[in-house]
């Protein structure tokens, strides 16, 4: 077994995948940016000729910024503000800038100029907006640039004539601390960008999970308010053409049209009972026993080829009574389904509680987590995986994706604490029963009893009337 998830991207959880967010970069952000940094050389020019007193190439260092200038103010009247860029025009802009900022050094010192640690930024800000392969060209081309700066530039000069230069060993220091923040850069603002892109993917899919998993509790709840309501009126058509059948026996043609009613009545009801138990708006559709629960979150994987084993208690307890939370039974739900995605034949499905906890373990027969993965199960977008039979699946079911994140997520959001084990490194707790068979993985979901508990602490539900629907 793997880290036991399926990251299939046409999963039933369709999100916006990180890669494509560069495409979401808005053109007035980099304009903003650039004015910044016009404003940022124009000052330095100033500074080096009327403080300093440098001898300066200052016309084409000043046409060089002003091609800065034209570019924004093109940008700026050709396009919208809300206009996006897509990667190939994001890729465009960060050249240029970098190109400028390369003309700009030549001009004034190359790498004797400090300001050349600047040329870092661009390769910077690629790695934050573009893909890999962008992000490799524009780190390149910065390296690339910063080498022929080396050697190829014009020297600054004091108003006396004499050239500033640093030393041939702080020459190379200074082009060997770019060169390598141009690359640590770049590969730790890309890792970090690739974690938060992931993370907010998959809380996205978490959230989608739980929308849909509350639309189906609402859903529900409407047939079963629907099966409840029309039960009274169906009940008096059914009675009255029951009776209009009788009074009808000498009319053939009127009692067949009663018939009908009668019949279709009937059917009514029945389409009603398929779709949903009787109830209202009822409070006991809010609870139900922690046992009920548990097999309603297994019932979808019952079919799959994998017996469910379901333990409840030493057999002497009641099961305790626990708040039905979509979030609840469909995290439950993911661990079970990834559970059977693995299992040989069976998985087990057990609970305790005590007045201060209540815990669900599911177990199954695989071959366990991933040593190497098991530190990171809950990890969004993990691709490693174990297979009890490589090249096989589980029929009867496509992949939901994100499955341990997803459940992990929603359990905790519920109040819960999950620990990940293998059967045969997992020290089981008093009054656990021990299962020979069930060697694999091993998910204990815990609660504080308080939290979930739909008859005690601060979370029950209180007594008093079924508010009908409008």
């Amino acid at each position: 077994m793997v880290t036991q998830e399926q990251t299939d991207p046409q999963s039933d959880f369709p999100v916006n995948q990180g890669q494509y967010r560069g495409n979401w970069i808005r053109l007035r952000t980099l304009i903003l940016l650039r004015w910044f940094a016009i404003i940022g050389q124009l000052s330095a020019l100033i500074v080096a000729a009327q403080v300093y007193g440098l001898e300066l190439q200052y016309a084409p260092c000043l046409f060089v910024v002003g091609l800065s200038v034209i570019a924004n103010l093109i940008a700026s009247f050709l396009f919208p503000e809300t206009k996006r860029l897509n990667e190939v025009e994001n890729l465009a802009m960060v050249l240029f800038d970098l190109l400028q900022l390369g003309a700009l050094l030549y001009l004034t010192g190359g790498l004797h100029n400090p300001f050349s640690i600047l040329i870092v930024g661009p390769a910077t800000v690629s790695a934050l907006a573009l893909s890999s392969r962008m992000t490799l060209f524009v780190g390149s081309t910065a390296i690339v640039l910063v080498t022929l700066l080396a050697e190829f530039h014009l020297p600054l000069r004091t108003a006396e004539g004499q050239a500033l230069e640093v030393a041939q060993v702080f020459l190379f220091g200074n082009w060997l601390a770019i060169v390598i923040a141009v690359i640590f850069l770049g590969i730790y603002s890309r890792w970090i960008v690739n974690e938060m892109h992931s993370m907010s993917d998959a809380l996205q899919a978490t959230q989608m999970a739980l929308a849909r998993e509350q639309r189906l509790s609402d859903l529900g709840g409407v047939v079963a308010a629907a099966a409840h309501e029309l039960g009274t009126p169906l009940a008096t058509i059914k009675l009255t053409s029951s009776e209009l059948l009788d009074e009808l026996e000498d009319r053939p043609d009127l009692a067949e049209d009663a018939r009908l009613i009668r019949d279709q009545a009937d059917r009514c009801r029945d389409i009603l009972r398929s779709m949903g138990r009787a109830g209202k708006d009822d409070l006991h559709l809010h609870q139900a026993p922690l046992s009920a629960v548990l097999e309603e979150a297994a019932e979808p994987h019952g079919q799959r080829g994998v017996a469910l084993h379901f333990q409840h208690g030493d057999g002497t307890g009641t099961p305790p009574s626990i708040l039905r939370r979509p979030e609840l039974i469909h995290g439950l739900r993911n661990l079970v389904q990834n559970a059977v995605d693995f299992a040989r034949s069976e998985v087990r499905v057990e609970s305790r509680w005590t007045d201060d906890r209540i815990t669900v373990r599911i177990m199954d027969d695989g071959r366990g987590f991933s040593a190497a993965d098991l530190g990171r199960i809950g990890d969004p977008f993990m691709h490693r995986r174990w297979s009890f039979s490589e090249g096989t699946e589980r029929p009867g079911y496509e992949g939901m994706g994100l499955g341990l994140f997803i459940a992990k997520t929603l359990l905790e959001r519920s109040g819960a604490e999950l620990i990940f084990a293998n059967g045969n490194d997992f020290d089981g707790a008093e009054g656990w029963s021990g299962h020979p068979g069930v060697t694999g993985a091993i998910v204990e979901v815990s609660w504080p009893r308080s939290v979930i508990d739909a008859r005690t602490g601060r979370h029950a539900i209180a007594p008093g009337k079924n508010r009908p629907f409008d």
